[in-house]
């Protein structure tokens, strides 16, 4: 019979260093993941800021083109900035994320107003522009995880094994599956 070897099930050093960064990644995860994106955020925010500096600012001018761009985009930089400095204080997140999704709603705005700057071949080929809008799916996907902990909610690492005791793996519970 052919062993076949599953870190979760073996009682080996790799065990134990798998299960140590398996509840490192628990344990840090989501701030890195809060500070990563708000970072973005700031970061792009600040790139609209100046004339010329952003490679969004022709598609946000081009998008906009109902409101005076010239207006719209120290709006927009502002507006982003606040979303990226909430996110980095981790603070007032019931007001930082609304309006992040607010800014991702307006983000995808070229995908129906400027189908010619996003698609090359409609539904699947992307341009730059397309892949710069489309890769947002993984900001919203990021910003859900983070609006999940704002009741208190957190990760745990589970396995299908019984709880294993502080002591064992350093900070970190993990609980069984039953206790789900």
């Amino acid at each position: 019979m052919k062993r076949v070897f599953h870190p979760a099930t073996s009682g080996t050093y790799v065990n134990e260093v798998d299960r140590a960064i398996t509840c490192w990644m628990a344990r840090n995860g989501l701030i890195i993941l809060r500070l990563g994106l708000g970072v973005v955020f700031f970061w792009f925010g600040a790139l609209k800021l100046v004339p010329g500096l952003s490679p969004a600012e022709e598609l946000v001018r081009n998008t906009t083109y109902f409101v005076d761009p010239d207006l719209f985009l120290p709006v927009l930089a502002v507006w982003e900035m606040a979303i990226g400095l909430g996110l980095i204080v981790g603070r007032f997140m019931r007001v930082t994320l609304p309006l992040l999704f607010l800014q991702m709603a307006g983000t995808a705005l070229p995908l129906v107003v400027l189908p010619e700057a996003v698609w090359t071949v409609f539904p699947y080929g992307l341009t730059l522009e397309g892949q710069y809008i489309i890769k947002n799916l993984v900001l919203i996907g990021a910003a859900l995880v983070l609006g999940g902990t704002v009741r208190g909610g957190r990760l745990d690492p589970i396995l299908s094994r019984p709880a294993i005791t502080r002591a064992s793996i350093g900070y970190c519970v993990l609980a069984s599956r039953q206790s789900i």
